[in-house]
């Protein structure tokens, strides 16, 4: 197994400017689908990590195709790291630095459009954000006190940071909404953008937990299972898919490739997989997991132990396929791994030896590259995607 390391490199490294054309006389290019101003558009995804050090505040950019790595500026006292697909929120005590890693990803449905740009941080959001979520009118930042804090996805991209009057609940923008789970409710209400209740769903949600967005609809965890909500034709519907025999409680959030309809949470000292396409749980009896996700249907189910083994499982019948010893040392309880997934590779930090190691998970979990850095990669987030 090779290891590489990597130098770092200043971010205007990363920014391609575009050259304009000289001459009055030149006939003006028609714009072409798609564009973005400022932006560089790519035939495939630009993946990036954005990398952060508890202890020192430190935080870094990996660029996954490049190889090189940025310094960025240090946020003190940083304890969690959530993305959208595009910006990573670097929350430290009562606030949270919002940086644009300058890679993301238009979706058109049919077909998708990647771009990349120079990183820079945005500004700060009051409070700890522990999750968030993007469509492209509103970004909505979960803090870790159950409430929202929405922003305008328009002005984010442009470099401002616009938030609007804080949702008192976990608010997910859907279907040109906001889902929002209240505190001390058992409900899911659809809302308009500026807040404004459409409808209560049905069935109810008690002790509302994690929530995600999928192609299929976005799903909240509830105390007796999954409440999945569906958009068409601005008319919503929710649907319960309870959870396998022995699970008990409200699961915390869910793990998978964004966009991906496999969806993974660890419970109960085993690995529960929702198929969203086929309304199904499986339990996978994986004993003790510090960390776990998938890329989607029909491909492994990835597992960390807390010796430092990665484990893959068949997703149809739970077996184990793989496993590879890639820790150097047993997982440290006190700081969780981050095990991330794409369409192409997996990432799994090792602050141990200050590694992050690239696995390929459809070649018996082979380790493709590792990348050294000069701070421990304790948080890790992945946009691009």
């Amino acid at each position: 197994m090779s290891r590489q390391t990597l130098a770092r490199v200043a971010l205007s490294g990363l920014l391609v400017v575009p050259v304009a054309a000289c001459g009055s006389e030149e006939p003006a290019e028609p714009v072409p689908h798609g564009y973005v101003e400022g932006a560089e558009e790519s035939a495939s995804a630009q993946p990036r990590l954005v990398i952060a050090d508890r202890s020192s505040g430190a935080v870094r950019l990996l660029d996954v195709v490049t190889e090189e790595i940025a310094d960025l500026e240090p946020v003190a006292g940083v304890t969690g790291v959530a993305g959208d697909g595009r910006y990573a929120y670097l929350a430290a005590g009562d606030a949270t630095t919002v940086v644009d890693s300058g890679s993301w990803v238009v979706d058109h449905g049919d077909h998708v459009h990647y771009y990349r740009t120079q990183p820079r941080r945005i500004g700060v959001v009051d409070g700890s954000v522990r999750s968030a979520h993007s469509d492209p009118v509103v970004s909505a930042a979960v803090l870790d006190t159950g409430s929202t804090v929405p922003a305008d996805r328009a002005a984010l991209d442009e470099g401002e940071l616009r938030t609007g009057p804080v949702v008192k609940g976990v608010a997910v923008p859907y279907g040109g909404h906001l889902l929002v789970a209240a505190p001390g409710s058992a409900q899911v209400e659809v809302r308009t953008r500026e807040n404004e209740p459409v409808e209560t769903l049905t069935p109810p949600c008690p002790d509302p937990g994690g929530t995600t967005v999928t192609r299929r609809g976005a799903v909240f965890s509830c105390g007796d299972g999954a409440l999945l909500v569906t958009e068409r034709d601005d008319r919503f519907t929710a649907e319960k898919l309870p959870y396998p025999a022995g699970t008990t409680g409200s699961v915390a959030d869910f793990h998978h490739r964004p966009g991906s309809d496999v969806l993974v949470t660890v419970r109960d000292s085993r690995v529960l997989v929702l198929d969203i396409a086929r309304r199904a749980w499986r339990p996978v009896e994986t004993g003790p997991v510090t960390a776990a996700t998938t890329a989607g249907a029909g491909t492994a189910i990835l597992a960390l132990t807390p010796d430092g083994v990665l484990h893959a499982y068949d997703p149809a019948t739970g077996a184990e396929t793989a496993y590879h010893r890639v820790l150097s040392a047993p997982v440290d309880p006190a700081v969780a791994p981050v095990l991330l997934v794409d369409s192409e590779r997996a990432y799994l930090n090792d602050p141990a030896r200050r590694e992050v190691h690239e696995i390929d998970y459809a070649d018996d979990l082979r380790v493709a590259r590792t990348f050294s850095f000069d701070i421990d990669p304790d948080l890790m987030v992945e946009t691009g995607r």
